[in-house]
């Protein structure tokens, strides 16, 4: 199993598309931290200075939750889309070992993804905080939760991805069924229905990091009637989510002829 995953961790490393995901994490975190704190102490909008106007900068991670996922999935289906499932088959027959070697390297990377994004959005917040000579609203070791979280949520969503990747095996389809069901479905879902919004696989991965019920970047806006999981149940639920998935897969779609 080490060997599997040294192998794909490998992969990733030498893949010039990590590299461009990771950018365009950082990238867009970036853009959607700024524009926040630029706007923040506008309308109805809480100022730096006060603890609700830096948490609405410091949380914003769900690009890099969600392009975590996008890798997770392209780590998985790649494989059928370059034809290079065959050859990984043939040295390492027990496809599910496979499968969870790439479960346990997406996860890794998406550490990385989640560790940009925090240093990203505190980074800005903090820079923001300190051009407007406020004090630092919140304490640091909330600062270092929320970071952690983003970190836990993006590692999840990209085993998340993999599982995903495995039983559609298409990869444009996975790519855009993830960012469909993140920016719309749960929008919609978590909006009609407010008790169930806090049980959305990406806005439960983005309250890991702090953010409110839709205020990392997906799912809905939240609700009177609705809260936050509990930061351990949120992780189980996502990570819940990865099992699963995986499971059906290895029953279903990773027993498959690899040419379909």
């Amino acid at each position: 199993m080490t060997r599997l995953v040294r192998i794909e961790l490998l992969k990733l490393r030498t893949t010039r598309l990590t590299y461009g995901l990771l950018a365009l994490a950082a990238a867009l975190t970036a853009l959607d931290a700024v524009l926040r704190a630029a706007r923040a102490g506008h309308g109805k909008l809480a100022p730096l200075s006060t603890a609700t106007g830096l948490i609405s900068v410091l949380t914003v991670t769900g690009f890099a939750m969600i392009i975590a996922c996008v890798l997770g999935v392209t780590v998985s289906s790649g494989e059928f889309r370059h034809q290079t499932a065959t050859l990984t088959y043939l040295e390492f027959p027990r496809r599910s070992r496979v499968l969870v070697a790439k479960l346990i390297a997406a996860a890794l990377v998406g550490l990385v993804f989640g560790t940009i994004g925090s240093a990203v959005t505190t980074g800005i917040g903090l820079a923001f905080v300190a051009g407007h000579g406020y004090p630092i609203a919140l304490a640091g070791t909330t600062i270092a939760r929320y970071a952690a979280g983003a970190v836990l949520g993006a590692a999840l969503l990209a085993a998340v991805g993999v599982a995903l990747g495995t039983l559609v095996r298409a990869q444009l389809g996975a790519v855009i069924g993830v960012f469909a069901w993140a920016v719309f479905v749960e929008s919609i879902v978590g909006g009609l229905f407010n008790t169930v919004g806090p049980y959305l696989p990406f806005t439960a991965a983005t309250t890991l990091a702090g953010s409110r019920l839709g205020g990392g970047g997906f799912g809905y806006s939240g609700s009177s009637s609705a809260t936050a999981l509990p930061f351990a149940a949120a992780a189980v639920l996502v990570a819940g989510l990865a099992i699963v998935l995986s499971l059906i897969a290895s029953r279903t779609s990773l027993r498959h002829d690899i040419a379909r």
